[in-house]
């Protein structure tokens, strides 16, 4: 049950009306019962001195595209109520003629683009609006018996208003609706949400919080939960069995909704998730439409709803099904925009967003990990939305052609144009060996910075925790994942890949980078010190790349590998026969994969780097001082010699080595497959010939 979350002592440190708005909306935000990420707005009426020093009524507003658990003062748009108020004596007023004159209301030209709900909270009379969009108000507004159920909760206190798209018609109507009822403290908007307001902040939040509770106790009163759906059709499989075949579709999924662009996947299996799905109505249900015209802007009208039986066994039907399954929705989608589409639009990608499997849960998809999450959080209110409708009657969705209009909606388009640039990895999933490493975590924080998700695998998963948790509270949840692996072991590279699809939902970029170094003079040279470094840098290398392989054939989406070797790759070391044999036998590897690869779009390219002591544990250890040994000077003495071994007379670092990476991975290299990058400083004895 939704609750108050008001803290007297922090409201009372906000100072003035926006201050007052900025906390109200933050606290209304933060329970997603209450309102839709990204959805509902909020506004406050207050007097403010302008650039000439005179009172005038502003009323701040939620700028467009604003989020408001998060929302700052300057996510609002100040607008002069003076230049507003004559606007309710019209009787239309299409909305590009509206936009463009509240941009002539405002009192800041810097602040973001109003709401198109903005005349909404301007005609109502009240100093404190709020438009929301609770979960048992929805199951309200979207049950096809709402107003009378409504009279039943809220006797003559609310205000029906039919489903009307927002703008000027809507926000009079609501207007006139309120002033024509004395009674009236909330509106109720048919598949839409609810509308409340009071003369202090305070009071118009806890106007919010008490009609949702009153709609709750009404709703839960009525709920059974044994005929919920339905009632139960299938039973939820094992954790351990969800998550298996979960993480051997993944791929496939991703391959299929990645069309012109790749999609980042998410799974959910929510105890509401795996209840609905597993309910005897869930697919006539999911396929009704969207429970509010916010949640299919992020989840498409309708859910692709995988009509399979639970069996732990039947990894090869569940393939099926989801190939088929995304192929028929594709076309289903290209149908419904034809059907509906006005000159100009430009279609969306026509996959789903949202797959729902009995037994299994949710799989979500979006452009990052990030907006996955979102359509995923939206599926989970529509879950609760009609949870309720069913309980109080029949769920009833918008009409496909006004969906689509919602969909394609030129305000609902520019909120979306709003969002940064996608970067040069936006998009990609990059797996690094040896990801605590030096290189390895340099290449993360490259590769991170312009998009991509990367997955940190090391035997060192304390470090690799260390690394990703820097890169996530610096680029968002989940930007990083780190994983912990043994590059000799099939099982736990394996392990790891599946863990990566279970989070992404597939590998674009495979950094083979784990590493080790002896030294020793060759008739010296032991077994284990050969097996040793065939083991991590031979088979390991091997491994890692096998499996990246076949997941990247599995996805059909093409894909790039980067085998970090060595000078010693092309160079007989001193004293490293076991080690540069196990480099050249990576380049050679990465060589013969890159040629088995290209009809695949696989490319497989090699850097070769010298010396790289900052942030390595190869140089932290015994190779160091044996390889100062071979070369006859003290081990503080390293890094200066190999300064001017190089032609440049310069060190490598990390972040050289990243940057070489990050061109390989990147469109840059496009055309390039099989080749080797020399990043040494220029060490004749190592060019390449």
């Amino acid at each position: 049950m939704v609750q108050s979350l008001w803290e007297s002592d922090k409201a009372s440190k906000a100072q003035g009306g926006l201050e007052e708005l900025v906390y109200r909306s933050n606290r209304i935000g933060s329970d997603r019962r209450v309102c839709n990420w990204g959805g509902g707005n909020t506004s406050a009426k207050t007097t403010v001195k302008d650039f000439r020093g005179r009172d005038i009524e502003v009323m701040y507003v939620k700028g467009s595209g604003s989020d408001l658990a998060s929302m700052k003062a300057g996510n609002f748009t100040g607008l002069r109520m003076e230049d507003i108020r004559p606007l309710f004596d019209r009787d239309e007023m299409p909305d590009e003629e509206m936009v463009a004159y509240l941009s002539q209301c405002m009192v800041d030209a810097k602040h973001p683009r109003a709401s198109i709900e903005t005349l909404l909270h301007a005609f109502l009379p009240f100093k404190h609006v709020d438009h929301t969009h609770p979960d048992a108000i929805i199951a309200l507004c979207c049950a096809d018996n709402g107003p009378s159920v409504a009279r039943e909760i809220f006797g003559e206190r609310f205000v029906w208003v039919p489903y009307v798209r927002p703008g000027f018609t809507l926000s009079k109507m609501i207007a006139e609706g309120v002033l024509a009822n004395p009674k009236a403290e909330l509106v109720l908007m048919e598949k839409h949400g609810l509308v409340t307001w009071g003369e202090t902040s305070e009071a118009c939040y806890a106007q919010t919080i008490k009609i949702i509770s009153e709609a709750e106790r009404y709703i839960e009163a009525r709920v059974q939960e044994e005929k919920l759906f339905g009632g139960v059709k299938h039973e939820a499989l094992p954790k351990d069995v969800q998550r298996a075949l979960t993480s051997a579709v993944m791929p496939v999924i991703r391959g299929a909704v990645s069309d012109a662009k790749k999609m980042i996947l998410s799974y959910d299996d929510g105890a509401d998730v795996l209840q609905f799905v597993g309910g005897a109505d869930a697919a006539t249900l999911s396929q009704v439409g969207a429970a509010c015209p916010d949640h299919l802007v992020h989840t498409k009208v309708v859910p692709l709803f995988i009509d399979w039986t639970p069996n732990a066994e039947d990894l090869e039907g569940l393939t099926k099904k989801l190939k088929s399954g995304i192929e028929a929705y594709k076309a289903q989608y290209r149908a419904y925009f034809e059907r509906n589409k006005h000159e100009g639009d430009v279609m969306f990608e026509a996959a789903p967003r949202v797959i729902l499997i009995p037994g299994i849960g949710m799989i979500n998809t979006g452009k990052s990990w990030a907006m996955s999450q979102i359509s995923g959080a939206l599926y989970h209110r529509a879950i609760a939305v009609m949870r309720g409708a069913t309980a109080l009657g029949q769920f009833v969705s918008l009409s496909e052609n006004e969906s689509y209009n919602v969909e394609y909606w030129p305000l609902e388009l520019y909120k979306l144009s709003l969002a940064p640039a996608e970067a040069e990895f936006s998009r990609k999933i990059a797996l690094i060996t040896g990801g605590a490493g030096g290189i390895g975590s340099e290449t993360a924080r490259r590769l991170v910075s312009e998009g991509a998700h990367v997955v940190l695998a090391d035997l060192n998963l304390e470090g690799a925790q260390k690394v990703a948790d820097e890169m996530n509270s610096k680029y968002g949840e989940n930007r990083a994942l780190a994983v912990k692996m043994d590059v000799t072991r099939e099982e736990e590279v394996a392990a790891a890949y599946a863990e990566t699809a279970l989070n992404y939902g597939g590998v674009d970029i495979i950094v083979n980078n784990a590493g080790l170094a002896t030294s020793s003079p060759f008739d010296e040279t032991s077994l284990k010190e050969w097996n040793l470094n065939m083991s991590v840098l031979g088979t390991g290398y091997f491994l890692v790349a096998r499996e990246a392989f076949k997941l990247m054939k599995e996805q059909g989406l093409g894909g790039n590998m980067v085998f970090i070797g060595s000078k010693n790759s092309v160079y007989a070391g001193k004293n490293a026969t076991a080690y540069s044999s196990a480099k050249a036998l990576e380049a050679h590897l990465a060589r013969c994969i890159a040629a088995e690869g290209g009809e695949f779009g696989i490319r497989v390219n090699t850097i070769l780097p010298d010396a790289i002591l900052q942030g390595s544990a190869i140089w932290n250890g015994s190779w160091r001082n044996e390889r100062a040994a071979a070369y006859g000077i003290e081990p503080d003495q390293l890094e200066e010699y190999y300064r001017k071994r190089t032609t440049l007379l310069v060190n490598i670092y990390p972040r050289d080595i990243a940057e070489g990476i990050a061109f390989f991975a990147s469109s840059k290299s496009d055309k390039t497959t099989g080749c080797m990058l020399t990043i040494d400083g220029g060490v004749p004895a190592a060019f390449t010939r």
